[in-house]
């Protein structure tokens, strides 16, 4: 089976059993072995001097071993493939997060506040509903680029050795790659390797939701939008799904109880968002999904 059919067949198992809670209740996921490896080569290595050095040297062993583990697995055919692939993604359990934020948001902010903390990293404790729905519909976006498009772009790419790879790398940028005085050297590595990762799917990613819902012509808004952004690739996704829900996201928030004045993003869009803007942003989700899905289906037809 060519990649393109195993990664059709890989997306239509993860968009149907997403994250089995049985499974990995009594495993641990990937992710979190990946997670476990990073933390374990940041206490052990990030001390002392040459720290910058200290963390090129720990991306290199993280995606060594991601490159040897996907050489070895892929030796057992396509099932296995399948299988890791799957899992790798997340478009079931993203959609289902972000829905349960605007759910929870029609109850009362205070239940708003307490699901959107479970996908953001930023504080919640103060937001306004509009602030809650602004945070789930960005997360909607930056994580269907980095938990969907880009792993299938890299499994396209370079099979289970590529995809793992990227997800190696995306774990340590989320755990190390923060410009704190404990990992602003030793995490610099992590983060610029996956925003290099990136950058690709990214504007991909925009560009799919641009196209599907007829905003191409006003990709020039969106890529103007995306470089106010703080992030040099989160920023296009976000942009392309302001544009097409029309309504402002990103500007000022809170980490770690620091106010920052981040600029908007589509600032003439709407800036009461609410629920049923959340809704829309996971319709687009599935929409773009299913295109994705299409499209590889096409692709692996005609090459096998």
């Amino acid at each position: 089976m060519n990649t393109f059919l195993v990664l059709v067949v890989a997306m239509a198992l993860d968009g149907a059993l997403g994250e089995p809670k049985w499974l990995w209740d009594r495993f641990p996921h990937p992710a979190v072995l990946m997670g476990r490896a990073v933390g374990y080569l940041d206490k052990t290595l990030n001390n002392g001097s040459s720290q910058w050095v200290k963390g090129v040297l720990t991306l290199i062993i993280l995606v060594a071993g991601a490159w040897l583990l996907g050489v070895i697995l892929a030796q057992f055919g396509w099932l296995v493939e399948v299988i890791v692939a799957a899992v790798l993604l997340a478009q079931k359990s993203l959609a289902q997060h972000v829905t349960a934020v605007a759910d929870a948001l029609r109850i009362s902010v205070q239940d708003g506040r307490m699901a959107v903390a479970q996908i953001v990293g930023r504080d919640t404790s103060d937001m306004d509903g509009p602030a809650v729905s602004r945070a789930a519909i960005e997360s909607a976006a930056e994580n269907f680029s980095d938990g969907i498009i880009a792993p299938a772009f890299w499994f396209l790419l370079g099979g289970l050795p590529g995809i793992l790879i990227y997800k190696v790398t995306n774990t340590a940028d989320s755990m190390i790659g923060y410009r704190t005085p404990k990992h602003k050297e030793f995490g610099w590595a992590a983060a610029r390797f996956d925003d290099v990762l990136n950058l690709v799917p990214a504007r991909l990613t925009a560009a799919g939701i641009a196209a599907l819902y007829g905003h191409l012509a006003q990709f020039s808004d969106i890529s103007e939008s995306a470089l106010q952004h703080r992030s040099p690739n989160a920023g296009w996704p976000e942009a392309a799904m302001a544009q097409v829900l029309g309504v402002a996201l990103s500007g000022p928030r809170s980490y770690d109880g620091e106010m920052r004045d981040f600029p908007y993003v589509n600032s003439e869009g709407k800036h009461d968002v609410g629920p049923d803007d959340i809704d829309g942003s996971v319709s687009v989700l599935w929409r773009v999904w299913v295109a994705v899905l299409i499209l590889c289906t096409l692709a692996g037809v005609v090459i096998a």
